[in-house]
């Protein structure tokens, strides 16, 4: 993440103000790619164009914030590669990882990942290690540790259908489960922070949280999202939710996350309702419906829609309601970046 970025979000995180409406995106393999024009197995095999294409967008849009900014990621196979997933790489499509186990039943013969070795992690680490120098270099510092949730993981190893049905008809070994994942994310986020001691911010992404009811949130999700917001004591807490979220705002201060990325589909003013006046919301305009396939119009209206959802703009993070997503244009970036300044005016 660019310094000046990082020195600024501390303060707003800490409640403080700016004298300015920040815009920023989290952009990953599903977007750099197709936009700087090389293909995903160049984008994840080579560390050399990772970092050319990371570094064109930083520099295309400097006064955008990028999250976390180098994130060095092979995205879905990531973290269920250390539990043994096959990983199936295509050049038209982004990655998967398939299935580990068929049912909950057999969640117990998992392993317990170690981070320094297994899967794809040391090559996560490793292209940090590579191109930290050039990253410093660039007025640019590792600052998040980053993972995908525990019943995100859970899902990718056993099947979401199957961890739903876990959840209701075998809590007990569903919660051995997230605990064993817990644990690992836990080891992988301290790793991460271990080797880059600039890191002071972690970034949790977990769309399955979205999918259950409240009093399965509080059982399954929040006392292991709470032990890994912890674990660290990271000072920047970030949970990306672009599923249902309305519960999960509810609970993000339980939870101990003070910045959160969530679905277009619910507006600023309700979740800054549910959420509180603590909490920076990153949001929160359609990806793929208006930044990514709408016009530099519908984009701008759009950025008024989000302007108009919430009548304190004093901690927001200007974004998408999710990722950004495949094929989002440098024009239609552009004319986000022009409607924030736009709307950022009083009238």
């Amino acid at each position: 993440m660019r310094n000046s970025a990082w020195n600024d979000l501390l303060p707003l995180i800490g409640r403080g103000k700016l004298d300015y409406q920040p815009a920023g995106f989290i952009i990953d393999s599903p977007w750099i790619p197709g936009w700087y024009g090389i293909s995903k197995m160049d984008y994840y095999s080579s560390d050399e164009m990772w970092f050319r294409s990371n570094l064109k967008a930083v520099n295309t849009f400097p006064d955008l914030w990028f999250l976390p900014g180098f994130w060095s990621e092979y995205g879905m196979c990531t973290e269920p590669s250390a539990f043994g997933s096959r990983m199936i790489f295509l050049e038209k499509s982004l990655p998967h990882a398939e299935k580990v186990i068929t049912g909950i039943e057999e969640a117990a013969r998992l392993p317990n990942p170690c981070v320094k070795t297994d899967g794809l992690l040391p090559f996560m680490i490793n292209r940090l290690k590579n191109n930290q120098v050039n990253i410093v270099n660039n007025d640019h510092q590792i600052r998040f540790a980053i993972a995908r949730g525990p019943m995100n993981i859970a899902s990718f190893l056993m099947g979401t259908t199957e961890l739903m049905t876990a959840i209701g008809t075998d809590p007990e070994s569903t919660h051995k489960l997230l605990g064993k994942i817990t644990l690992f994310v836990c080891d992988w986020l301290k790793w991460q922070k271990e080797c880059f001691p600039s890191i002071d911010g972690v970034l949790i992404l977990d769309d399955i949280i979205g999918f259950i009811g409240e009093d399965d949130f509080k059982e399954f999700a929040l006392p292991y999202f709470r032990q890994i917001f912890s674990c660290t004591d990271a000072k920047a807490r970030f949970l990306h939710n672009d599923s249902d979220g309305l519960i999960t705002a509810r609970y993000l201060k339980e939870l101990g996350v003070n910045m959160f990325n969530f679905s277009f589909e619910h507006s600023l003013g309700e979740i800054r309702k549910l959420a509180g006046p603590e909490v920076v919301l990153v949001g929160n305009i359609p990806p793929r419906d208006i930044l990514a396939s709408g016009t530099a119009e519908q984009v701008r209206q759009a950025v008024e829609k989000a302007f108009g959802e919430s009548d304190d703009h004093s901690r927001i993070i200007w974004s998408a309601g999710g990722g950004m997503p495949p094929d989002v244009s440098s024009d239609n970036i552009q004319a986000f970046i022009d409607a924030v300044n736009e709307y950022s005016v009083p009238r």
